[in-house]
């Protein structure tokens, strides 16, 4: 990489930094750079910058956009496997492919002999030893390990009319995308100016989390641990 102009320099040395100085004030996230942290933030906000200019699909990475018009409109397929005919859309699909040629598995399971072609799988795998179950149906509170089989169930049991949209970074189920985009907006989307608690001056750049601030002040702790005697207010 070269340029005429430091800065730019500057940024593109960010990209080999291990160094993570951006953070997201919406989850616990950290990015090198401040494009990266920028394109997060619209994945919590829905945000979608970079529109199609063949139709009227819209995505939130320059990166996604690229891939998208090579899946519907051009076709493109750059990838090329240089030991069989496989060729593909995107360079990680490419990697993984080429896995399955020399059998390399480079995500191993710490507490058992499994290994993965790629990190999502070895992920998965590891609820069996957990046992953890992130997902709750919001009509019954039955809890699943993947939200796909969350969804299976909410279609099989209780219908076409639930709502199928869940806020990720609160507990609130919308029945339309488009509200959920609007709800993430209203209460998710970073405020310049930061709202204040009357009651101690505590500042927040988010709404959501100035409204679950508030709760504390309205009383003792109201949730309890089952297993010891840790108490909390959310």
């Amino acid at each position: 990489f070269t340029s005429v102009r430091s800065s730019s320099l500057k940024r593109h040395l960010q990209t080999h930094s291990e160094e993570k100085q951006f953070m997201c004030h919406l989850c616990p996230k950290a990015f090198r750079t401040a494009t990266l942290l920028h394109n997060h933030v619209n994945t919590h906000t829905g945000t979608k910058p970079y529109k199609c200019s063949e139709c009227d699909t819209a995505f939130v990475t320059r990166g996604e956009l690229s891939r998208h018009r090579r899946y519907k409109h051009t076709l493109e397929k750059p990838f090329k496997c240089t030991i069989c005919e496989y060729c593909s859309v995107e360079a990680s699909k490419m990697r993984r492919h080429i896995r399955s040629h020399t059998g390399e598995r480079p995500y191993p399971c710490e507490l058992c002999s499994y290994a993965s072609k790629d990190a999502y799988k070895l992920k998965r795998h590891m609820l069996t030893h957990t046992g953890e179950k992130h997902y709750e149906c919001c009509v019954c509170q039955a809890r699943f390990t993947q939200s796909g089989t969350m969804k299976i169930h909410m279609l099989q049991k209780h219908g076409e009319n639930v709502p199928r949209h869940q806020c990720p970074h609160c507990s609130t189920f919308i029945s339309r995308k488009r509200d959920l985009g609007v709800h993430l907006r209203h209460f998710h989307s970073y405020m310049e100016e930061a709202v204040r608690c009357s009651a101690c001056g505590a500042a927040f750049h988010e709404r959501y989390a100035f409204l679950q601030h508030k709760k504390i002040h309205r009383g003792g702790r109201r949730f309890k641990c089952a297993q010891c005697s840790y108490t909390c207010n959310q």
